[in-house]
């Protein structure tokens, strides 16, 4: 689309040897320009998955061991769960977080189904917190603006990515 933009001025121009030569050194150092950001952002594209992971991990793992010692008086209490089912939501969550965090550094595919394991879990944890905790947030100002929805959303990255970057 570039190369037609400057063919036109080209036609337009008159002194076709000279301005040709001049736009075409000028499209080569931009090309050179956009290659080497493109190779200087892709040094950081592991990076960005590698936060998210650790964002995502370090979140689940705060919000487990929040709900410690066990059973969690809270989940039983407020929500109604029975103390084996509140000990399995705080375990979950701290232990999702964990092997989130840890299956990034198995480069072979058993770090690739456990990254996708607990990108699982996480959907069935925040599609359940949605359901119990805040069935009033469905396609609400407060989902897109709750940390809930993020941690949803990572879920579903590293349920459907795995280890893949």
């Amino acid at each position: 689309m570039l190369q037609y933009f400057f063919t036109d001025i080209l036609i337009f121009n008159g002194d076709n040897s000279k301005t040709y030569l001049e736009l075409k050194y000028k499209l080569f150092k931009f090309k050179i320009m956009v290659s080497k950001l493109k190779n200087f952002l892709l040094n950081f594209e592991a990076l960005a998955s590698l936060l998210l992971r650790f964002g995502i991990g370090i979140a689940f793992i705060i919000h487990g061991y929040a709900k410690f010692p066990l059973p969690p008086a809270g989940l039983v209490e407020y929500f109604g769960l029975s103390p084996a089912l509140a000990s399995f939501v705080a375990l979950s969550e701290l232990l999702s977080g964990i092997i989130l965090i840890v299956s990034g550094f198995l480069k072979n595919p058993i770090g690739d189904t456990l990254t996708r394991f607990a990108g699982l879990v996480i959907v069935i944890i925040m599609t359940n917190i949605f359901i119990i905790a805040h069935p009033d947030w469905f396609i609400t100002q407060k989902l897109f603006t709750s940390e809930q929805i993020f941690l949803f959303i990572g879920g579903f990255y590293f349920l459907i990515k795995g280890n893949k970057v």
